[in-house]
């Protein structure tokens, strides 16, 4: 049996960020991610004397988390087992032919009771540019081709923490809506990202200029602000998992309550009639 080629070209993506970096990469996001981690990561009642990084933008995670040791988001992830109890994700790993696998991974180099967080783009990235793209390749060229990478939605990104085997999973999301100048504008500022067509079964041949032309149509007709400007939208996933410990609460057993939540919740409780 022949397997299915990766959804992703490593390679692609590979020269994608070198092009970003030596164009000056529009890190922005990434920011806001690692903000948004930083205070999750404040609710957390433990210490945690040793930590590392995952991804390809160090400089600004490391100055929002100072991690001990900062590896690259390979499909093999160079970390030690059991070394650490905080592992950071840092927005790459909606890009990751296997995610399951670097969960499972991170979830070995976590010692008893280690913490990750996981920032990932989700399914409402880009909903706009994905849409408009689609259309106008329909109406000019009779067909549609991967253009945007699927991505998953809040559901099915937590259920891939309890696949990894990691305890008390949470998933969250966050939008944010970024205007531009106009659809060419946003499409110049996700090559300065990094974040280009890496799928393996995108179309080689550049984009036509008439499909182009009425993307950007479209994209203005639809979603067109007052102002002239166009918006961006940019969900950011965030997934939480622990590695297993003895001493983590553990969910009691159904019918074990010794309480009932009509009581705590002060309200009547009516039995369903047969």
């Amino acid at each position: 049996m022949v397997s299915p080629p990766p959804l992703f070209d490593l390679a692609t993506r590979m020269h994608r960020r070198s092009r970003a970096k030596a164009l000056g990469v529009a890190d922005f996001l990434h920011r806001e991610a690692a903000l948004q981690l930083q205070e999750r990561l404040q609710d957390v009642n433990k210490s945690f004397t040793k930590n590392a990084f995952i991804g390809w933008l160090p400089e600004v995670w490391r100055q929002a988390f100072s991690p001990d040791l900062m590896v690259l988001d390979d499909e093999v992830i160079d970390l030690p087992p059991a070394g650490f109890d905080l592992l950071v994700h840092g927005l790459c790993l909606h890009s990751a032919n296997d995610p399951v696998g670097q969960l499972v991974q991170m979830r070995r180099a976590l010692r008893p009771d280690g913490l990750l967080l996981a920032a990932l783009f989700g399914g409402q990235t880009l909903h706009e540019l994905r849409f408009a793209m689609a259309q106008a390749e329909s109406e000019v060229e009779g067909g549609i081709s991967p253009r945007i990478s699927p991505m998953g939605d809040v559901r099915d990104l937590g259920n891939l923490l309890q696949r990894a085997g990691l305890a008390l999973p949470v998933a969250d999301a966050s939008t944010l809506t970024v205007t531009y100048e106009t659809p060419l504008h946003l499409m110049r500022e996700l090559r300065a990202m990094g974040e280009g067509n890496i799928m393996h079964e995108r179309r080689r041949q550049p984009l036509m200029r008439t499909t182009l032309h009425r993307a950007c149509e479209i994209y203005v007709q639809e979603f067109g602000l007052p102002d002239g400007r166009i918006p961006a939208t940019f969900e950011i996933i965030f997934l939480t998992g622990w590695a297993a410990s003895k001493t983590q609460p553990k969910p009691l057993k159904p019918g074990s309550a010794t309480a009932r939540l009509a009581d705590a919740l002060g309200t009547i409780e009516y039995k369903e009639l047969q």
